[in-house]
């Protein structure tokens, strides 16, 4: 009897240790040394890069942009990392939907937050956009804050999307298609 109860336990453990060791694997942040010079820009998430180039003007913010856009899988590190070293001037949240994150419309129509940073009088915005899967978007910098390129400044759970914003004198350093790492790629330089 002590035997059949001890199968049964073990075999319902199973799916709660599977569950745990996803959440462990989903929430990991590893240590990232940030690259380059201090006019580089780093990549703010890990991921695969959907777009490099002049910024969609229905999804950018107003005036004049070059964008680079980094989709999250599930399997990708989620924790968000400053892409230049500077002063935080705005930071917002908008409410939305929750369209999958790949898509071009998801920076204007999905829940979002953005962070604005002076480098040098140069502004450069990065926003967190969340999709299907993900349902929340925590940001850890407040207005006025003094911040250092690939520092931690939130999360996003469970697949999403981060875009920055760059001014168009920026030289790119990335292509669509390339995975890129937070902290660590170099994304472009600013002039």
């Amino acid at each position: 009897m002590a035997a059949a109860v001890s199968v049964v336990a073990g075999a319902l453990a199973v799916p709660f240790l599977i569950l745990a060791a996803f959440f462990l694997f989903f929430f990991r942040d590893p240590e990232r040394r940030a690259a380059g010079g201090d006019d580089d820009v780093v990549a703010p998430a890990d991921g695969r890069v959907l777009v490099a180039g002049a910024a969609a003007a229905d999804a950018a913010p107003p005036g004049s942009w070059q964008q680079v856009s980094i989709f999250l899988s599930p399997i990708d590190v989620h924790v968000n990392r400053l892409p230049v070293s500077g002063r935080v001037t705005r930071v917002s949240y908008t409410r939305g939907r929750f369209l999958p994150a790949y898509r071009p419309d998801a920076a204007a129509a999905n829940e979002r937050s953005e962070i604005w940073i002076d480098h040098r009088g140069q502004t450069i915005v990065a926003r967190q956009i969340v999709g299907i899967l993900a349902r929340r978007v925590v940001c850890r910098v407040k207005a006025g804050a003094d911040v250092h390129a690939g520092d931690r400044f939130g999360i996003m759970k469970f697949g999403s999307r981060m875009d920055v914003f760059l001014p168009v004198t920026a030289t790119l350093k990335v292509g669509v298609g390339e995975s890129v790492r937070g902290g660590e790629t170099v994304i472009a330089v600013l002039h």
